[in-house]
């Protein structure tokens, strides 16, 4: 994986401070003789300072889920690979009875009948609700009345008409799903907790693995650039971060601990021609507005330590001490004494 930070504050004290060690000390000449002048110089500028952080990432549709079976029976119907299916429709048939995907982000476990409580059943009624079926309250309680719509709804999807959602009729997706791939034939017969197919969801999306360290330039909500293939840039967010940990190669090996991350497109249509995909996402690590700036090569080292500027006033210099903030992009917040916009600073050799 490829990782790149835009600028590291350690580094670049180092740069700085070698560079300029001896400018604090510059000779500014003695009675009756010019004082000495930097052999070049820059501009104190007021400007927004940002701190990045590139990385590789994988443009796709998210993380990859697999649909089992959850009884017995022979493999009757598939989707297409890529095929997109919505709530309210078959995912898959076994001995030609339904299995329908449903919209929810707690996984069926059960089998649910009068009597049955719990926010399983909540989103049982509140699907049924969506697809036109009446009559019940939608609350976390499956009720005569309830079992009265489901009757009308398996009548619907030509199944028996029992009243019980029985394990592995239905499957809870958060939303309309992409058949990524299928690990089944039709014709084949099925056994609980055989793989059927894998889906995704619909939307594009970058996964980023980051390390650990890293993990606070990740927070839900902040924003990033996305660069695709040809260098479109299109701004995205982070939408999910989690801990992965992986297992060691091997019997002694250590486990490896990353993060992982998934980005939302802002424009969808920026990557509606692309498939899978390598991309760059770049992320703010640090970012600090309206603050006064100059090259880091301008600092200079400080007799009594710290770091400092050599101003430049006519055919005159001083050096002024700064305190050092952010540093990106080659040149690094300051603040100091009399230092203004526009001013001009030495820049040693």
């Amino acid at each position: 994986m490829r990782r790149s930070v835009a600028i590291t504050a350690g580094v670049l004290v180092i740069a700085a401070g070698t560079a300029a060690l001896t400018a604090a000390n510059r000779d500014t000449g003695h009675a009756g003789q010019p004082q000495a002048m930097p052999p070049a110089t820059a501009q104190i500028t007021r400007q927004t300072l940002q701190e990045t952080l590139d990385v590789d990432g994988e443009l796709g549709y998210g993380p990859t889920l697999t649909a089992t079976a959850r009884r017995p029976g022979t493999v009757t119907w598939l989707p297409a690979a890529g095929a997109e299916v919505t709530a309210g429709h078959p995912l898959y048939r076994l001995d030609n009875a339904a299995t329908v995907l449903l919209s929810g982000t707690v996984p069926a476990y059960r089998a649910m009948s009068p009597g049955t409580e719990g926010p399983d059943v909540q989103q049982l009624e509140q699907n049924l609700r969506a697809l036109g079926y009446q009559g019940f309250t939608v609350d976390d309680e499956y009720t005569d009345a309830t079992a009265d719509a489901v009757e009308r709804w398996q009548e619907d999807l030509g199944l028996p008409e029992t009243g019980v959602v029985e394990l592995g009729r239905v499957v809870f997706a958060s939303g309309t799903v992409r058949v990524d791939s299928l690990e089944a034939e039709v014709g084949q017969p099925a056994s609980p907790g055989q793989r059927l197919l894998t889906y995704t969801g619909t939307t594009k999306v970058v996964t980023v693995d980051l390390d650990v360290d890293d993990r606070a330039v990740a927070k839900p909500g902040a924003a990033v650039s996305v660069t695709l293939p040809g260098g479109k840039r299109t701004p995205g967010k982070v939408t999910e971060v989690a801990t992965v940990i992986e297992p060691g190669q091997g019997s002694n090996a250590d486990p490896t601990t990353r993060i992982e991350a998934l980005v939302a497109l802002d424009d969808q249509q920026a990557a509606a021609d692309l498939g899978l995909a390598a991309v760059d996402v770049t992320f703010t690590a640090a970012k600090r507005e309206n603050v006064l700036t100059v090259p880091v090569a301008a600092l200079v080292a400080m007799d009594g330590g710290g770091f400092g500027v050599e101003v430049v006033d006519g055919a005159t210099t001083r050096h002024v001490p700064v305190e050092t903030g952010l540093f990106a992009g080659g040149r690094v917040e300051i603040t100091g004494p009399g230092l203004t916009e526009g001013a001009t600073v030495g820049m040693p050799k």
